[in-house]
């Protein structure tokens, strides 16, 4: 039997199989390819409408650099908020998803819970929240929370079923009681994994603020939009300039942290 295996084309020609995937692979890019549309002269004609319109952005206005931070504050409100209300919603979720902890008829509500929350998008959510409560932060900051459940439940999932399963079968063995088990055997495992997956979300959520605010939701894409709608780019460069600066000291801060949580 091992020989008649070993013996198999595809174990004795590696390079066949590459040689297969790569075949496929070219095959459905190219199908890809062909649903787009591409009109590579239109695209190649392009480069002055491009270089004509990055050139409206600058110099940055600082004149409205008060105007951006206060913005800017009220979206980092808006996602610590929103990831807050979203993991801590996101917990028993990921808990019920988990395929070694829950029934099976249980892990499949939750999971179609997540895949529903994913599969509406993030404005569709701020526009239900704004309909709700009006314009402004309180429709992003739900908005968020409820983004934040479609993605943190999944990461939570991830992590619980990534948990050492001899460390349950030994605390399963001396008598330990579930809720032993979640404190002693699973939380220490998870728990590193889940504060790295929601300084992830955090950061990620001060973008997708920015995307909110498209629809009126508050936070600094309220004053982008504003800026872009009465051809303002100069100020409006001057409010993505403020949020590039604090998502990448929020990034810096956040990967220095999630080092340190994956070396407990």
């Amino acid at each position: 039997m091992n020989y008649l295996f070993n013996s198999h084309p595809l174990r004795r020609y590696p390079w066949v199989s590459f040689l297969i995937f790569l075949l496929i692979a070219v095959v459905v890019y190219s199908w890809a390819l062909q649903g787009l549309k591409v009109d590579f002269a239109l695209v190649s004609n392009s480069w002055p409408y491009i270089t004509d319109f990055i050139s409206r952005l600058f110099p940055p206005d600082t004149t409205v650099l008060d105007i951006a931070i206060q913005a800017l504050i009220e979206t980092v409100q808006m996602s610590l908020w929103g990831t807050t209300i979203g993991a801590i919603i996101s917990v028993p979720i990921a808990v019920a998803s988990a395929n070694n902890v829950a029934p099976k008829w249980l892990q499949w509500l939750a999971n179609l819970l997540q895949n529903t929350v994913r599969s509406v998008p993030s404005i569709i959510l701020g526009l239900i929240f704004v309909a709700a409560t009006g314009l402004g932060a309180p429709a992003g900051t739900l908005a968020l929370g409820i983004y934040t459940i479609g993605y943190l439940a999944k990461f939570y999932q991830q992590a619980i079923e990534s948990v050492n399963s001899r460390s349950i079968e030994s605390l399963e063995v001396i008598g330990a009681s579930k809720l032993q088990i979640a404190q002693y055997g699973i939380l220490p495992q998870v728990l590193p994994l889940g504060l790295g997956y929601t300084f992830w979300m955090f950061e990620y959520n001060i973008r997708a603020a920015s995307v909110l605010g498209v629809v009126g939701a508050g936070g600094i894409g309220f004053q982008l939009k504003s800026y872009i709608d009465g051809f303002e780019y100069n100020k409006a460069t001057t409010m993505m300039l403020v949020l590039l600066v604090v998502v990448t000291v929020i990034d810096a801060f956040s990967s220095q942290l999630r080092r340190r949580l994956d070396s407990m």
